[in-house]
């Protein structure tokens, strides 16, 4: 079946580039892509959206308030995030 389908310039681009890198037509990597969708989800209906991992809190929670003579919230001083992520 022949069908028309939008999708974003970049993702054509990349689309088209590993097909032509693995020797395959486009069309060939879209029915790939699909099969593989649809076989995750047995009925064909949308898989929902995968949960996020834990918090970083959560990862952390058995070390708060582990450090001797700190704060017990950096938030509560701004002086605390200066130069933060540089």
């Amino acid at each position: 079946m022949r069908t028309t389908v939008d999708i974003p310039d970049e993702l054509f681009r990349r689309a088209k580039s590993e097909a032509a890198l693995s020797g395959r037509k486009l069309k060939d990597l879209v029915e790939e892509g699909l099969r593989l969708v649809l076989e995750k989800s047995p009925s064909g209906h949308k898989q929902p959206a995968s949960k996020k991992g834990p918090s970083a809190h959560d990862l952390l929670k058995e070390w708060c308030g582990t450090l001797k003579d700190a704060p017990a919230d950096l938030s509560t001083n701004p002086k605390y995030f200066d130069d933060f992520g540089r």
